[in-house]
């Protein structure tokens, strides 16, 4: 295994040797705050047949109404889909539709007056739900998605806790089972939708209600990365999410808890997750949060904290200005390019100190401030280049370390979408808004992030390039002879093939650009007391939407009129000043 990706392996475990040794308190009886709903298949994928040795007869049973019981009265005979293993296992592969969050349910009858074995494997796509374990990264890593169970005789199991659309279920046991229902049990939180976004573009909307149900599903008991993999609260990814997750569901406590989590898991002295980077996305969320809502004795519990890992971050900043921390990463894509990562940690720290003084302002700690404000004097003396990268462009560019216009100019704007992820994305697009160019932003959503949708995508995934289209077949079609896998062929470091995640929460960032910077909507005040409404619709006739602010909802409609020019309305709760 090469150096660099052992290096890259170790980084990732790290974290879990950090949160084994703090012990975070716990009540003895907590009330599961998601709730459960039960989904029925909506295709059929694909069975055995009929043959000599297996036999599925009746499959298209399981997508009518079913009420996940044994039926009274029939159960002998069986009135499901008949599976007969005669030798060999008689299989069926079913679509939930949509990418879930949870497990299954099996109901189970017919006439062998006995338990039976069936073999489950949930699948982000359908060439995962029909691999092999350990086939191109197929595993049971982080949730178990591909194991044996036993099924009652007359009786429902319910198996699986891990994110999937297809199931394949298999019986192993020699002889004859009624499936009388397939059902899966999804376990989401209970968020309403309170920010939202529709234009003329149904693509951009379709994009936009994706990369919300990405982060609805990975808010789970904490806000994690993904649903299959890791289901852990990855501090720097939950950046993106915090500010989508502000912006559509507003003030959810998931946020500061897995904020707390962190701070009760990492000591002072230690990297978040075992990254240096993830520390200084600590300080950037609580700036965030803290600035969204203006919950000032929120952010007093961090006091002593805040404190104490401003001044670790502090120790690691050069006499000369350069960023001293250690083992760099913004995200996968750039880990090849180590110029680049050095760039984009440069501003990255930057970006931390900044927001360190502010929090340091709010909480009247004078002396706090002034050090972090020395920091970011010292952190502003170094200008590096982006060595081509988007990912260090876009931080240098939002840090100010470099100009927005020449960043977007010279790298954001070059090569199409080539390079363009589904983490840093947001904070690409986010300086080609700082640029000026909002309508490149536009088409960089509809380019990238609607590429995975026109290959089957129902959420928004780990990692993803343009590239990897290429004479691929879609996510929801069983493997073509001559084509590539989109699923298992690709992915590198810790998401090989199959074991690459198809929802990470942190690739959510279109559901808070596109209300940003096409409706417009920007706070301008802790706490959101004023905001700004300042729209771009491009090549787009229409828009509207609406924002959750602390004191309310505003909404926004924006037209353009024959003559050009837009007209807009806009409703803003009491207590909300609404400036251009």
């Amino acid at each position: 295994m090469p150096m660099h990706v052992m290096k890259d392996l170790a980084v990732l475990f790290a974290s879990l040797a950090v949160a084994a040794a703090v012990p975070v308190s716990q009540a003895a009886e907590t009330v599961d705050p998601r709730v459960r709903t039960l989904v029925a298949p909506t295709r059929i994928v694909w069975d055995s047949g009929v043959g000599e040795r297996a036999s599925v007869t009746g499959a298209a049973i399981l997508l009518a109404p079913r009420h996940g019981q044994v039926p009274e009265g029939v159960f002998l005979s069986g009135s499901g889909c008949r599976m007969e293993n005669k030798g060999e296992a008689a299989s069926v592969l079913v679509d939930f539709g949509r990418e879930l969050h949870g497990g299954l349910q099996l109901a189970s009858g017919g006439p062998s007056g006995r338990n039976v074995k069936v073999r489950v494997r949930f699948g982000e796509s359908v060439a995962e739900a029909m691999a092999e374990l350990g086939e191109r990264g197929a595993c049971n890593d982080h949730a178990i998605r591909d194991g044996v169970i036993d099924l009652p005789w007359l009786g429902t199991r319910e198996t699986g806790n891990t994110g999937f659309r297809f199931v394949r279920i298999d019986l192993v046991s020699p002889g004859v089972l009624s499936l009388e229902s397939v059902r899966a049990v999804s376990l989401m939180r209970d968020m309403p939708q309170l920010g939202s976004f529709r234009c003329s573009d149904e693509r951009l909307n379709q994009i936009w209600s994706t990369a919300v149900r990405t982060l609805h599903l990975c808010c789970q008991e904490f806000v994690w990365d993904g649903i299959k993999r890791d289901r852990l609260v990855w501090m720097g990814d939950m950046h993106p999410e915090a500010m989508a997750l502000m912006a559509v569901f507003g003030r959810q406590e998931v946020l500061p808890q897995s904020l707390d989590y962190m701070r009760a898991t990492t000591p002072v002295d230690k990297w978040m997750n075992g990254m240096p980077s993830y520390t200084l996305w600590w300080v950037r969320c609580l700036h965030d949060w803290y600035a969204y809502t203006g919950d000032r004795a929120y952010l007093e519990r961090q006091r002593g904290y805040l404190s104490e890992v401003l001044g670790h971050l502090e120790r690691h900043v050069g006499a000369d200005g350069r960023c001293l921390l250690p083992q760099g990463f913004l995200d996968w894509p750039t880990q090849h390019n180590r110029k680049a990562v050095d760039a984009g940690m440069q501003a990255l720290m930057l970006l931390a100190f900044e927001d360190g003084a502010r929090l340091a302002a709010a909480l009247d700690d004078a002396p706090l401030a002034a050090r972090c404000q020395a920091c970011s004097a010292r952190l502003r003396q170094v200008t590096p280049a982006p060595e081509g990268s988007k990912q260090a462009a876009a931080l240098l560019a939002l840090s100010g370390l470099r100009d927005a216009r020449e960043m977007c100019r010279d790298v954001l704007a070059q090569n199409g979408v080539q390079g363009v992820s589904t983490f840093y994305g947001y904070y690409m697009l986010e300086a080609m808004a700082r640029a000026g160019e909002v309508q490149l932003g536009l088409d960089t959503v509809r380019d990238y992030w609607g590429a995975m949708l026109d290959v089957g995508a129902t959420s928004f995934w780990e990692d993803f390039n343009v590239a990897w289209t290429n004479n691929a077949f879609r996510i929801d079609e069983l493997p073509v002879a001559g084509k590539r896998d989109i699923h298992g062929d690709y992915g590198e470091f810790c998401y090989k093939g199959f074991r690459h995640s198809l929802c990470h929460g942190w690739s959510s960032g279109p559901a808070v650009w596109l209300i940003a910077h096409v409706l417009g909507i920007q706070p301008q005040e802790v706490g959101c007391r004023t905001v700004r409404v300042r729209p771009f619709l491009g090549n787009l006739s229409w828009a509207e939407g609406s924002f959750p602010t602390p004191h309310g909802i505003v909404r926004v409609r924006h037209e353009r009129q024959a003559d050009g020019t837009l007209r807009s309305a806009t409703t803003a709760p009491e207590g909300v000043r609404i400036v251009k």
